[in-house]
């Protein structure tokens, strides 16, 4: 009896939901490949990035099947992000924080033919 409680049972995902998925990422996919065509200027990896972490989370959530899995798997995933984030956060910290070799910080200026401008 006690073998049954801890039994595993699987999620059966129905056809359906795979082809819906699947088509939004195909959708996903040409449309970052048409955002690569736009001139967007400062946003365009902001686009890609966006599109890019709907569809790591699509696969995620449908394909390894995270959507149906216990509550201490979604926390490791979970864990997994927030990592990440922090991570890109302190990377990030560390670029703006940067001084090239000519004393400037590096992402926010720019030389032009008339000298040194911020960026804008």
């Amino acid at each position: 009896m006690a073998e049954q409680e801890h039994e595993h049972t699987e999620h059966i995902v129905k056809p359906g939901t795979y082809v819906a998925i699947i088509s939004t990422l195909l959708c996903l996919t040409g449309l970052t490949v048409y955002a690569a065509y736009v001139n967007l200027g400062k946003f365009n990896i902001v686009v890609a990035l966006a599109i890019g972490t709907l569809k790591a989370t699509l696969v995620v959530l449908f394909f390894m099947h995270a959507k149906y899995s216990p509550r201490r798997t979604q926390l490791v995933i979970l864990a997994g992000i927030f990592w990440l984030a922090l991570l890109l956060f302190l990377t990030l910290g560390d670029y703006v924080s940067r001084v090239d070799y000519r004393g400037l910080h590096s992402p926010f200026t720019r030389v032009t033919s008339q000298g040194i401008h911020p960026s804008s």
